[in-house]
């Protein structure tokens, strides 16, 4: 898998207390919201409370998990992607997210990673790419680290899991936390 591209996003991976569950969130985003987002792709609360999606270098929430609602013509809808303007009726919406800035994600690097790199942050790469088709991210972390002392949007705490990655494969699978919660005050790198 590290040997080749093959991004997937954020990836729950786990959570120290066991509970790595989405949040449900009613009404979550706003009817005709204008961007897509993918199942895996970073997302912030607007300061309307509804999920919009996340920029690189800005904080954010977690990632996307899916949602699901009533269409204008009265058929209910479930979906792991926000596709740009939908249209849904008045109070039908709900949309489900991960986040607590504990939980651990898997996601693949745009290229070669270090053990060395465990502690430091970075930024993502590719924020917004996915597929339409299967609705699902392809944001990447970047393997440009931002140094000491300095913050990320993420922090890589350790290998991803699996029998095919390895430090230094041509695009790692590593885990992360959240580095720039709009919750929780951000830290630095070590």
């Amino acid at each position: 898998m590290s040997a080749v591209s093959a991004p997937f996003g954020l990836r729950p991976s786990f959570h120290p207390s066991g509970l790595d569950r989405a949040i449900a969130l009613a009404n979550g985003i706003a009817s005709a919201y204008n961007t897509g987002i993918l199942k895996g792709q970073p997302v912030a609360l607007n300061t309307s409370g509804n999920i919009i999606a996340a920029t690189a270098g800005s904080a954010y929430q977690g990632a996307f998990a899916g949602h699901e609602f009533t269409d204008v013509s009265g058929r209910r809808q479930i979906s792991n992607q926000w596709v740009a303007n939908t249209a849904y009726t008045t109070g039908s919406e709900v949309t489900y997210y991960y986040s607590d800035p504990n939980i651990v994600y898997d996601i693949q690097a745009n290229g070669s990673l270090a053990q060395t790199s465990i502690g430091d942050q970075a930024n993502f790469a590719s924020i917004s790419a996915g597929s339409t088709t299967t609705g699902l991210s392809q944001c990447m972390i970047s393997t440009s680290l931002v140094g000491s002392g300095a913050v990320g949007d993420l922090r890589i705490i350790n290998l991803g899991p699996g029998v095919d990655n390895d430090w230094g494969d041509a695009f790692t699978v590593v885990q992360v936390q959240v580095s720039r919660s709009q919750f929780v005050a951000t830290i630095n790198a070590f």
